[in-house]
């Protein structure tokens, strides 16, 4: 790398209201909520989105990427693709879960512009270094493509201003017993971002399982229009069976929605290892918060205030206004 990138030393000070992030993702039906919370955001301003392989394919998580980005109107932005594999195991998916297009039964219009040149590890890796101090990173895939940054540029633990992930568990997995799917799909990669220097600051499913949408939750998002009508509501209808109580949890919306309110979600000092040699923990989340004397190295999600959490959200979709034509013709 150029030896004459920034320091970050000062920058923290500095940092602007709005909250700069490049959003690392596996486009996913709750990815696809994240974005469009992200967007409907006035608090934040997304630089970049990287893609990696997860839910389903590189080629179809990237594809889909192009596509919200075009439908909910922000054409501007990067989006990058990276990751095909994971860095040492075959790939695993998720299609079962978000269908073989990763948007459940959503079919978006063909996006017309293509994604930026490049390879996504680069593109984190140049971002935060513009930016030292400024740009927050939040990853709601595996995270292949952090690992391979942290990697080929150190620095970048100093030059984020924070990074926030969804996966793991203090508890138990959605996968396995022991293991989330994005620590599950690449639990090396996950064991190098964690190992790295930096406060990684996890929400996990201990978290995102109370993020139901249900039925009263998708009566709210389909008021919204086109946006609700659309994509929202079909999105997290195809996850499974929604009633006054129940419904599937939206597990990304989670980080994206910490970024624009912390106070949502309690977080607790943690040390946070990850199992790579297990046979049946592979993937695992060990999580200390005990600490014993071990300087934490994670700030651990606890608790959602879950009313409050809807409410952001859906304010948040109230204010996207897809631009592509309507998905019934």
């Amino acid at each position: 790398m150029e030896s004459g990138r920034p320091a970050a030393k000062g920058a923290a000070a500095k940092r602007p209201a709005v909250k700069t992030i490049v959003i690392d993702c596996d486009p996913g039906i709750d990815d696809a909520l994240a974005l469009a919370l992200a967007h409907g955001s006035p608090g934040l301003e997304i630089a970049g989105v990287t893609t990696v392989s997860g839910n389903v394919s590189l080629a179809r998580t990237t594809a889909n990427a192009l596509a919200l980005r075009e439908y909910l109107g922000f054409p501007e932005v990067p989006v990058v693709p990276g990751s095909a594999r994971p860095l040492l195991r075959p790939p695993i998916n998720a299609a079962g879960v978000h269908g073989d297009h990763g948007l459940g039964g959503v079919r978006l219009p063909e996006p017309a512009l293509p994604p930026a040149p490049g390879h996504a590890v680069d593109f984190l890796i140049d971002t935060l270094a513009s930016r030292p101090g400024e740009v927050t990173l939040v990853a709601i895939g595996p995270l292949t493509n952090v690992a391979l940054a942290v990697r080929k540029e150190p620095r970048i633990t100093e030059w984020a201003r924070e990074l926030v992930i969804l996966g793991g568990s203090y508890t138990r997995g959605n996968v396995t017993p022991a293991a989330e799917f994005n620590m599950a799909a690449d639990p090396e990669a996950a064991a190098v971002v964690f190992g790295a220097g930096w406060t990684v600051t996890m929400i996990g499913l201990d978290v995102s399982r109370s993020a139901l949408a249900t039925g009263p939750v998708l009566d709210r998002m389909r008021a919204l229009g086109r946006l609700g009508t659309e994509l929202l509501a079909p999105c997290a209808e195809f996850y499974g069976m929604v009633t006054a109580t129940e419904g599937p949890a939206i597990h990304d919306t989670c980080a994206v929605a910490y970024l624009v309110d912390p106070s949502l979600i309690e977080v607790q000092p943690a040390v946070v290892e990850v199992e790579t040699a297990g046979r049946l923990t592979s993937g695992m989340t060990v999580v200390d918060f005990e600490l014993a004397g071990r300087a934490p190295n994670a700030l651990v999600g606890t608790s959602l205030d879950v009313a409050r959490f809807w409410d952001l959200t859906l304010s948040a979709y109230a204010r996207v206004r897809p631009t592509a034509r309507s998905l019934s013709g």
